[in-house]
């Protein structure tokens, strides 16, 4: 849940759209009460439009389904609670620090490969339609380009224009 909730931050997205509630099957009423809350507060939060919000759910997703996210959200309660095989406890604050770090990079490397769907653009083309700064967006090519899912197509005039690749 902090993984997703980190995301739909990045994402702009409020994040009591999503929630987790761990309830018995024998606690009926305790359901009941969490569902008439949760209707409550997204009634107050109004509709949401997923259209709006195309680009950004897919970087989400893609976050979610990398390599790096995946393996921080399995391991984190082994190194901060149990230790690594040499016994040594990462701080929890430092490793919420480090998988927030690594979210981050990885919903900003989606948002590059997604705007790359719909062909060769440059780093200020990739910048207008994912929000990012063209310094972070020229980081993010580099390391999109490092896993082979983006590359350089070729230069219109003496800018460059990067294409996603099928890796």
């Amino acid at each position: 849940m902090k993984v997703i909730e980190n995301l739909l931050d990045m994402a702009k997205i409020d994040r009591a759209r999503v929630q987790l509630r761990w309830v018995s099957a024998a606690e009926g009423q305790l359901f009941a009460n969490y569902i008439k809350e949760l209707s409550e507060e997204l009634t107050g939060l109004g509709p949401f439009d997923a259209s709006k919000y195309s680009l950004e759910l897919s970087a989400v997703e893609s976050a979610l389904k990398s390599q790096r996210v995946r393996w921080l959200t399995g391991i984190d309660r082994q190194v901060t609670e149990r230790g690594n095989v040499y016994h040594e406890k990462v701080d929890s604050a430092q490793f919420e620090r480090t998988l927030r770090s690594v979210c981050e990079a990885e919903y900003e490397n989606a948002l590059v490969l997604e705007v790359l769907r719909s062909g060769p653009k440059s780093v200020r083309e990739i910048s207008a339609g994912t929000g990012l700064g063209v310094r972070e967006v020229s980081k993010r090519l580099v390391d999109v380009e490092k896993i082979g899912a983006a590359e350089l197509h070729g230069y219109e005039g003496a800018t460059p224009k990067f294409v996603r690749t099928g890796a």
